[in-house]
């Protein structure tokens, strides 16, 4: 509770900053919603010469999209500043967080809390609701459980990605790079279908870094598709418990970075 009291505090503090030049920020989040929709208009533009894209059709792959988007959008907004970790680890601020009688993960995770981002989730949505009145669904009570369970399962793995991805430069330093190319890189890598990727970088995501469960695999189910690696369709189901398994792990990999951290001796 502690930790949630602060989050809220720190992050209450920037949205107040934010807001005191409105102008500004209905600039930025047009402009992080104008350039997040690049991506989906790459995609319009491949299905201007393909019916089909690895055996989906656009809705279908629009689906993917709006689901990634939009577990990563609410994710990149919770705590997309995780990724400045490694600037504080290595000039030495990170100091003045651990003097604070708060926990440093809420610190870290609220800090320069941006509220422009929501120009991602709101892309990523309507991208989903789009694709949803297009894509043939057979619509059962199950099926319509398991979306708002992938959104949050989604959410919940991508947060734990940046939370160990900022536990590595506790070790690594200033090594954001490396995070993004498992966050930023690993929804670009879920907005296109699995049956184009090699089976060996399919299996990565599944067994090594979860991020299949985010959308492949739940999604298969709802589309009534065929699950990558011919895995048994009750693994659809599994995402919550995924996404708890990432969460535990990644807490303690934050633990023990933070336990490693000797400052800059300055």
């Amino acid at each position: 509770m502690a930790a949630v009291r602060t989050y809220w505090l720190i992050a209450g503090m920037w949205v107040r900053s934010t807001m005191a030049y409105r102008a500004s920020f209905a600039m930025t989040t047009f402009g992080n919603f104008a350039a997040t929709s690049f991506d989906f208009v790459a995609i319009m533009l491949m299905f201007s010469r393909v019916h089909a894209l690895g055996g989906y059709t656009l809705p279908e792959v629009a689906f993917l999209y709006g689901l990634s988007g939009v577990s990563f959008g609410l994710a990149d907004l919770a705590i997309g500043s995780m990724d400045r970790l490694g600037r504080r680890v290595r000039d030495g601020t990170l100091d003045t967080l651990l003097v604070r009688p708060a926990p440093v993960l809420a610190q870290v995770a609220a800090d320069r809390f941006g509220l422009r981002r929501l120009g991602r989730v709101v892309q990523g949505s309507l991208v989903l609701a789009w694709s949803l009145t297009r894509v043939d669904i057979d619509w059962t009570p199950p099926k319509l459980l398991l979306m708002p369970v992938m959104v949050l399962s989604g959410f919940a793995i991508f947060c734990a990605v940046f939370v160990a991805g900022a536990a590595f430069q506790f070790v690594a330093q200033d090594a954001s790079e490396v995070q993004n190319a498992f966050t930023y890189g690993g929804t670009t890598l879920l907005q296109y279908p699995p049956t184009v990727f090699a089976k060996e970088l399919v299996r990565g995501v599944t067994f090594v870094l979860p991020l299949a469960f985010v959308n492949w695999l739940p999604a298969s189910y709802v589309l009534g598709r065929p699950y990558p690696l011919d895995l048994p369709h009750w693994v659809a189901f599994t995402s919550p418990l995924v996404a708890v398994g990432c969460c535990a792990l990644a807490g303690l990999a934050w633990r023990a970075g933070l336990r490693s951290y000797r400052s800059t001796g300055s």
